[in-house]
């Protein structure tokens, strides 16, 4: 559908719908003399402009989405019983946002950064939505952690400016960011469009078949165009002359008909595998080795369809980790456990407590049925139905049945207790695997890159500590990454 197919015909009217007279020039007391307040038009034009934009999002502000289809490609049910995951060459519609972390709404796309990967599926059974990003592991892992984390990334109280020092002094003091800090310095930090970077589930999940059998399940988004990235130098470039560059790219690729797609796996592990496991498989900042787990090819995900208009569908777009269907919930992961909650708290403080009613997070195939009224967005859908439970007027009743299984092995008595320790529990071995993995080009270009950040601290002992974490990765990822910072020091 065109843009202007959306116009509509007709007298220029009030948002009551009463036509105006003049849209060019202000009622006044006279010609010359000062504006009326009676000027209902005036007014109302004003207050609407004042508030037509809602809060940014405190991270992932900048982004671009589109809506595509999820075809399934192979059987899942030994795994799962959710039903868009029931039939292969099943067909489910998705929105798909993608972002960077740090940066506001008016920042470039083409900046070192973690690239979020926002997926709902508008399912049968209701929305599901994997909130994860282009990398399968973040830099801490306890969401107690996570405000400290991102006031590190945002600009100081004192200077207005992101600071190397904060950067650096937390990422020092949390040796569990290593891996992660790896990832976003090595060629894959700045990916050269959204349609050339893989997007990951990145939390561990369950699935719960229709036998009540549990697996834990990791999500793996393949892009079918090939990874492409861009050099610091690029990036500095392109982010000056174009800085929509990857959301002009996704845009135009699927006006022309080039609809970017992604193969998706998962990978699966047994219940009772988790707690014998050789590190916590729910720690955010470790990946699963695929020797242990190969990856599952499961389906294809296609973008194919523009928003129509990018504040209704894109800002004001919702996604949590707590929208689950039957037969996907939680895992033990701390990070993910404050996500179930901070996601949906965001969203009712940013875009209002009734947002789920927008068409662009409102569920396709199933009415959402609950016993919420009022707040800004109320639609009135309720109309005078009872809004209690149990009711004896017809009302929403419970299904008895949970949408996951509980996971015995993991239930304690409750306190502020650290994971549960395994035989490679260490914030820095894969940190040290995935240096060895490079090529020399790839291991001299981190290098640069971590050394050009690194050298801007300026408080004595932050940098060598953050040196010291990655020494102890690898000896020789830390006495190059040394040298490099000293030589830039002078």
């Amino acid at each position: 559908m065109t843009q202007e197919a959306h116009v509509t015909q007709g007298p220029l009217t009030t948002e009551a719908g009463a036509p105006v007279a003049d849209n060019q020039n202000s009622e006044t007391a006279g010609v010359g003399g000062p504006v009326l307040v009676q000027d209902q038009v005036l007014l109302e034009k004003l207050a609407h402009f004042n508030r037509e934009r809602i809060p940014e999002r405190v991270v992932h502000a900048r982004g671009a989405a589109a809506y595509g289809t999820f075809t399934l490609t192979r059987d899942v049910s030994r795994w799962t019983r959710a039903k868009f995951l029931s039939e292969v060459g099943k067909q489910t519609e998705t929105f798909l946002r993608f972002s960077t972390v740090a940066g506001n709404l008016g920042s470039a796309d083409a900046v070192r950064d973690p690239r979020g990967f926002a997926l709902k599926f508008y399912t049968e059974e209701g929305n599901y939505d994997l909130v994860g990003n282009n990398t399968p592991v973040f830099f801490i892992k306890d969401a107690i952690k996570f405000p400290d984390f991102i006031h590190t990334q945002k600009r100081d109280p004192y200077t207005g400016s992101q600071e190397a020092d904060n950067v650096w002094d937390f990422w020092g003091l949390s040796p569990e960011s290593t891996h992660q800090v790896t990832w976003l310095f090595g060629d894959r930090g700045i990916p050269a469009s959204y349609r050339h970077l893989n997007g990951y589930g990145s939390h561990t999940y369950q699935w719960n078949n229709a036998a009540g059998e549990v697996f834990w399940v990791k999500y793996h988004f393949k892009t079918d165009q090939g990874i492409k990235n861009l050099t610091t130098e690029e990036a500095v470039r392109l982010s000056g002359v174009d800085p929509d560059s990857h959301q002009r790219d996704l845009r135009e690729a699927i006006e022309r008909g080039d609809f970017p797609s992604w193969t998706v796996q998962i990978q699966v592990m047994p219940a009772d595998e988790a707690a014998h496991y050789r590190f916590n498989p729910f720690d955010l900042t470790k990946v699963w080795p695929h020797a242990d787990y190969p990856p599952i090819e499961i389906g294809r995900l296609e973008l194919n369809r523009n928003p129509e208009n990018v504040f209704a569908e894109v800002e004001q777009s919702i996604f949590s980790p707590a929208h689950f269907v039957p037969g996907i919930g939680p895992s033990p992961d701390k990070m993910l456990q404050g996500r179930l909650f901070a996601y949906g708290d965001a969203h009712r403080y940013r875009v209002g407590v009734n947002a789920d009613h927008l068409p662009v997070n409102r569920p396709r195939a199933t009415e959402a049925r609950t016993n919420s009224r009022d707040g800004s967005l109320y639609d009135g859908r309720h109309g005078g139905a009872k809004n209690y439970e149990p009711n004896s007027f017809g009302g929403p009743f419970q299904t008895d049945r949970p949408l996951w299984q509980p996971t015995a092995g993991f239930t304690a008595g409750t306190g502020n207790h650290e994971a549960p320790v395994h035989s490679e529990d260490t914030d820095f071995v894969q940190a040290g695997d995935l240096y060895r993995l490079m090529s020399e080009d790839e291991r001299g270009r981190l290098i640069e890159n971590l050394a050009g950040f690194i050298a801007k601290v300026s408080r004595d002992g932050i940098a060598e500590r953050a040196i010291a974490n990655f020494r102890q990765a690898d000896g020789d990822f830390g006495k190059r990454l040394e040298a490099a910072v000293q030589a830039l020091r002078g």
